[in-house]
C-alpha cells in the first residue's frame, strides 16, 4: 500500500503505476459536470491554487448542515467519470491537477492529459459511498454552492486514508483498456 498526500509532486505520481494500491490523506476538491465545464469556460484564477497540485474526486455528496453551520458528508461514493471526458484534460493542464479520482475510467484524450502534466486517475469503489463518507474528516469549504446546487458545487475537504487504486497511470497504462481487451477476446473465443 503506498500512503500519498495532498500537495503531491509530479515525480510522486510518475512513480505510480497501473494497479498500485494507494491511501490518500489530506485535501481534494470535489467537482462533477458544472464544476469541469466552468473551470474549462471561465478559467476562474481563484481555482488555481486550490487545484494546483491537488486531486479532484468526480463525486455528488450527500451533505448535512450541522447546528453549528459545519458540513458533514453522510454519503460520497464516486460518478461515472467519462461525463468528463470533454474537459478533464484541460482541467489538468490548466490547474497543474495531480490526480482524478472517480469511476468507470476515462478516455483517450483524458489519457494523453495524464501523462503530458504527470497525473493519474484512481478508481474509488463504487457502491459504497456511506464507508467512503467516513474518510471525509473535515469540510474545509464550498464553492458555488448557491450557484450549482450540493451535488455540484466545488466541496474542498481533507481525507485521511482514502483508499484506491491506479486505473490510468502518467505513462498511458490502463486497465479499463487492459479489461476491455481481454473481455472482448474472450467473448471472440465464446462466439467463435
Amino acid at each position: 500500500m503506498i500512503r500519498l498526500n495532498t500537495p503531491i509532486s509530479e515525480s510522486d505520481i510518475r512513480a505510480l503505476k497501473v494497479g498500485d494500491e494507494v491511501l490518500l490523506s489530506g485535501r481534494v476538491v470535489l467537482s462533477r459536470d458544472m464544476g469541469h465545464k466552468f473551470m474549462v469556460e471561465e478559467k476562474p484564477e481563484w481555482l488555481r491554487p486550490i487545484l494546483d497540485e491537488a486531486v479532484i474526486y468526480h463525486c455528488g455528496p450527500v451533505v448535512r448542515k450541522e447546528a453549528d453551520g459545519t458540513w458533514s458528508f453522510v454519503s460520497s461514493g464516486p460518478t461515472t467519470s467519462i461525463r468528463e471526458e470533454p474537459y478533464q484534460a484541460d482541467v489538468l493542464e490548466t490547474y497543474r491537477v495531480r490526480g482524478v479520482i472517480g469511476k468507470g475510467g476515462m478516455g483517450a484524450k483524458t489519457s494523453g492529459g495524464l501523462q503530458q502534466v504527470g497525473a493519474c486517475y484512481f478508481h474509488a469503489t463504487g457502491g459504497a459511498g456511506a464507508l467512503i463518507a467516513e474518510r471525509i474528516k473535515r469540510v474545509v469549504d464550498v464553492k458555488m454552492l448557491e450557484e450549482f446546487g450540493s451535488p455540484e458545487a466545488f466541496w474542498i475537504v481533507e481525507v485521511e486514508d482514502f483508499p484506491l487504486v491506479v486505473t490510468m497511470d502518467s505513462y498511458g497504462g490502463s486497465l479499463h483498456e487492459e479489461v476491455l481487451a481481454a473481455s472482448l477476446a474472450n467473448a471472440k473465443a465464446l462466439t467463435a
